[in-house]
């Protein structure tokens, strides 16, 4: 089978490399960035020379894009992957979207003879790389099954969470919850740095008691080395942050604390941190206390 994978960066390429190195798959990829593509060919992939190219080729084409608004234009547009793939082709989307995106995708996926199933990803780069990542996804229940083994070639866990729109909704829930306790644990950490508790005792306490989370690994890990390299931008959360904050106000959910913690992310931002980690929100407390945590 062909397999065209357009976006192939920071979590699209290691995701397509598991697939090349798992699967018989004939895979073509697309990426703005040379070096992307090259990373993908120097292991058997060929490079597409357009989006256009890469529908018109495969028989799955795959999506890891960082805005709606270009998965959007990559979908729908006129150079884009309805208009050149032929009909019986399958369409993956690995981004992150409001439900509502997703749905439009698929409507004209549909009106072309194209299925599509939306397949957000969750784990950041690390499991991407060793393909443990966790994907939702959402879309016709036979086109799941049809392409379940070629997403479990790249992912440890699959899950179909219904029609297409609920693969998104499961990801915005679920990052809303992990920015949350990344938040909750810069607080934290903060209140114990002051305190004037041995950080590496707290963490101990922590990393084995009620309090540990997936997001206070990660602000611990980074915070006490001061080191806020991306693994996931602070502007990336803070995008996926606000369509969560959408979808909430779109149900007539009250918020009571994911909006506080966009409210963090937004002063982080403004201090010019968009393109550090999301871990990086601790800054702005460190900024604000002038006491870095440290450890």
């Amino acid at each position: 089978m062909k397999v065209g994978f357009i976006g192939v960066g920071n979590m699209g390429g290691p995701m397509c490399r598991n697939i090349i190195r798992n699967t018989n798959h004939e895979v073509i990829v697309f990426d703005l960035s040379a070096d992307a593509v090259k990373a993908c060919t120097d292991l058997g992939a060929a490079a597409g020379g357009s989006v256009a190219d890469v529908a018109a080729r495969c028989e799955v084409v795959i999506t890891s894009l960082p805005l709606p608004r270009i998965v959007e234009e990559v979908a729908l547009g006129p150079n884009g992957i309805a208009a050149n793939a032929k009909p019986g082709t399958t369409y993956i989307d690995l981004s992150t979207n409001a439900p509502a995106t997703a749905r439009r995708c698929a409507e004209g996926m549909l009106a072309k003879g194209i299925a599509m199933l939306e397949a957000p990803v969750s784990g950041g780069t690390a499991r991407a790389k060793d393909g443990t990542i966790v994907i939702m996804a959402g879309g016709d229940p036979a086109t799941f099954e049809a392409q379940l083994p070629l997403l479990k070639s790249f992912s440890g866990e699959v899950v179909h969470c219904g029609e297409i729109g609920m693969g998104s909704v499961a990801k915005l829930i679920n990052n809303m919850l992990a920015f949350c306790n990344s938040a909750a644990a810069a607080e934290a950490l903060m209140i114990g740095k002051r305190a004037g508790i041995d950080l590496h005792k707290l963490d101990q306490v922590i990393r084995n008691a009620s309090g540990f989370s997936t997001g206070y690994g990660n602000m611990a890990s980074k915070a006490f080395k001061g080191e806020f390299q991306a693994t996931f931008a602070l502007d990336l959360a803070h995008k996926d942050l606000r369509l969560a904050l959408e979808m909430a106000d779109e149900l007539g959910v009250p918020g009571m604390i994911a909006p506080q913690v966009m409210n963090l992310m937004r002063m982080a931002r403004g201090m010019g941190l968009g393109s550090s980690d999301s871990c990086a929100v601790i800054r702005v407390y460190e900024t604000a206390l002038d006491t870095e945590v440290r450890a």
